[in-house]
């Protein structure tokens, strides 16, 4: 199979969302930034700058916000939920008709866009639920997957379907009888954001797995003795998503990155995140290790790690780790899951 070489798979950013924020991510990223509607959060990824790293394929999210405090404008139950997404799956179709992506929904469909050796391909972009709150119910899987989407997380925080982040939790029956409808559909679960309970509750029903964007829990213990947030991986978690053939997305956010830290300090160290691939690589083999940066989902380039400035700076990880490493988690290890699996 021919590639081009050097080339990055993005296991996770939230591309639409960033859209209907009013960011044109067709510009250039200086003058994106220059035009940014989105205040406090310092830009770092457009297509033209997503190109510059030699990225070919990411996973883009179909993201829904719930009703917060700090966003009074989320939904509050699946309909509105579900019209969250749907505006969103109209946004990465828009820019498919511009020329900007290529929706990709299938395992053929990857492998010959990443043999496509044109400079000017667009971004190939894989669709990914990251909370499954715009699912109805298990029935209304055939929906999304006519739409393209071959992946999804049951939660972000709390759910319908499942505990989540900060709200810990099983899977709800609707839950259970979602994971499982995934399963006889061959459908992939994102393990990130479930919280252990739900975890288990989905390795049990058997699914095929992987975490899209979750740093090691491992190195997230807290100097106040207390446990590391269920937002990251356990290393029994890491092993049960790569007993599934899964990989494993690192992610670029400071406080994922480093114990305690806040957005008054200095920005985590770039090695630090380099310590979660090499713990990692230690558990489940260099080989499933992969990128999720998630960089633009909801932090800016002021809680990256240090030296990564704009998402063309995403490669200057791979500096960090060995050098027989560096093309699987730059992207091989994504092509051979999504070619295998999708």
């Amino acid at each position: 199979m021919t590639r081009t070489p050097g080339f990055l798979i993005d296991g996770h950013l939230d591309l639409a969302m960033n859209g209907l924020d009013g960011r044109d991510l067709t510009l250039p990223l200086g003058i994106l930034r220059a035009n940014d509607p989105v205040t406090g959060q310092t830009a770092t990824v457009s297509f033209p700058e997503m190109r510059e790293a030699g990225t070919r394929v990411c996973l883009g999210t179909l993201f829904a916000m719930p009703r917060t405090a700090e966003s009074p404008q989320g939904y509050v139950d699946a309909e509105g939920a579900r019209r969250q997404a749907l505006a969103q799956l109209d946004q990465y179709r828009r820019w498919e008709a511009q020329g900007q992506i290529t929706l990709l929904a299938g395992a053929q469909a990857v492998s010959a866009h990443l043999q496509q050796e044109d400079a000017d391909v667009p971004l190939g972009v894989v669709l990914l639920m990251e909370g499954a709150d715009p699912v109805r119910d298990a029935d209304d899987l055939s929906f999304w997957v006519e739409a393209g989407v071959r992946i999804i997380g049951p939660a972000w925080g709390a759910t319908r379907y499942a505990g989540g982040t900060g709200a810990p939790g099983p899977l709800t029956d609707a839950g259970k009888a979602l994971v499982t409808a995934m399963r006889d559909l061959n459908l992939t679960v994102d393990a990130s954001h479930l919280d252990d309970a739900a975890f288990w509750d989905v390795v049990e029903i058997g699914p095929r797995l992987i975490a899209s964007h979750s740093n090691a829990r491992a190195r997230m213990a807290r100097q106040d003795g207390q446990p590391a947030s269920n937002r990251h991986l356990s290393d029994e978690m890491a092993r049960a998503v790569a007993a599934t053939g899964g990989v494993v997305g690192l992610v670029y956010l400071s406080s994922f990155i480093q114990p305690d830290w806040k957005p008054t300090d200095a920005r985590a160290p770039l090695q630090k995140l380099a310590d979660h691939a090499r713990h990692y690589a230690e558990l489940i083999g260099w080989d499933r290790v992969v990128l999720g940066t998630d960089m633009d989902g909801g932090f800016g380039q002021q809680k990256c790690p240090a030296g990564i400035d704009r998402y063309a700076d995403v490669p200057r990880l791979l500096d960090l780790l060995p050098k027989a490493a560096r093309a699987g988690v730059a992207g091989e290890n994504w092509a051979r899951w999504l070619e295998t699996y999708l």
